[in-house]
């Protein structure tokens, strides 16, 4: 049946706007919000939508189990043989970790409800490094395609190396860019898209699958994220984005274009790192508008917010647009 990856990316869909407003209240009621530091009033929003969006994911690749095991065996699309179903696994056991230490680095708020930081920076990369273990256990193999020098087979080096580097180097990153209403979910959304897309036309089903039923939780949470935002996505869902995109790239065999479409994310790094990852993204408002807490640049986001000349949706909207460029260089490599 080739309508089960969309019964199910659509059953994802509906599971998180449904369960969402519930999502909210429960997140008020244990005290998990901070300020939305861009607004002129500063409102309490719920934090950490990465944990709804993270339940879509996994309901909408259940479903598709069920039916593929019960109801559609036929060989075409994915076969649910026992490779893939092990890779399929691994790949929601490391979400599933990765959007936990997350929700770890969520659960503490710090000084007048600002911001949140349960984890120090050293905890994080550490942490995440155990999200590795399952995509290491089921050895999704031992090939990289590197720029320039095509497919290399480093053998052993792949699994004990490549894997723990790419998921902790993908979860950290994309953690590092964030602090606007729509920002990471909508970046999410563009390219995971262009990656989705990409492995279905290279038959890299697995990949493709996780990178639907995730666009279209993804699309869901954007009702409630999209400015002016009703929750917010946290460090869950930064770390569970980080591990989609090395799940894709690992178990898709998408190493290139991942990285391809993973700029912005090596861009903030660099930026970030001019500060010693001490600079904020987001800014204050002013006038009508989002202004930096700083002079130079160390976000991409400030490209925009040091003159104060622009809104919050107008920084997201470009921001978006740089996703987009970066994500569409992916058909032409």
């Amino acid at each position: 049946m080739m309508y089960l990856p969309f019964i199910s990316a659509f059953a994802s869909f509906f599971f998180v706007l449904v369960f969402t407003p519930w999502f909210l209240r429960y997140m008020k009621t244990l005290g998990l919000v901070v300020k939305d530091m861009n607004k002129k009033d500063t409102p309490l929003i719920p934090l950490s939508g990465g944990i709804i969006v993270l339940a879509g994911v996994i309901v909408g690749v259940f479903i598709f189990i069920f039916f593929k095991i019960f109801f559609f065996k036929a060989r075409f699309g994915l076969f649910l043989d026992y490779k893939n179903m092990s890779l399929l696994l691994a790949s929601l056991i490391s979400l599933f970790i990765l959007t936990f230490i997350g929700f770890l680095d969520d659960i503490v708020i710090l000084g007048k409800k600002e911001t949140s930081s349960g984890l120090n920076q050293w905890q994080k990369p550490i942490l995440t490094l155990f999200a590795a273990v399952p995509l290491m256990a089921v050895s999704t193999g031992t090939t990289l395609d590197i720029p320039f020098l095509g497919i290399v087979d480093f053998g052993l080096i792949y699994p004990l190396f490549f894997i723990p580097f790419g998921v902790v180097g993908a979860s950290n990153m994309v953690n590092l860019f964030a602090g606007f209403n729509g920002l990471e979910a909508g970046m999410g959304v563009i390219y995971l898209g262009m990656l989705g897309l990409y492995a279905y036309f290279h038959n890299s089903y697995v990949a493709a699958l996780i990178a639907l039923v995730t666009l279209f939780s993804l699309f869901a949470f954007l009702y409630y994220n999209s400015y002016p935002a009703k929750l917010f996505p946290g460090d869950s869902l930064t770390y569970l984005l980080g591990g989609v995109l090395a799940v894709i790239a690992l178990v898709g065999h998408m190493e290139k274009v991942t990285m391809i479409a993973s700029f912005p994310f090596f861009i903030e790094f660099f930026l970030k790192l001019r500060r010693k990852f001490n600079a904020k993204s987001y800014g204050y408002y002013f006038k009508g508008k989002v202004k930096s807490h700083y002079d130079k640049i160390y976000s991409l986001p400030h490209f925009f917010t040091r003159s104060g000349k622009f809104t919050e949706k107008q920084v997201v909207f470009f921001c978006l647009l740089i996703s987009l460029f970066f994500s569409s260089l992916i058909w032409f490599v």
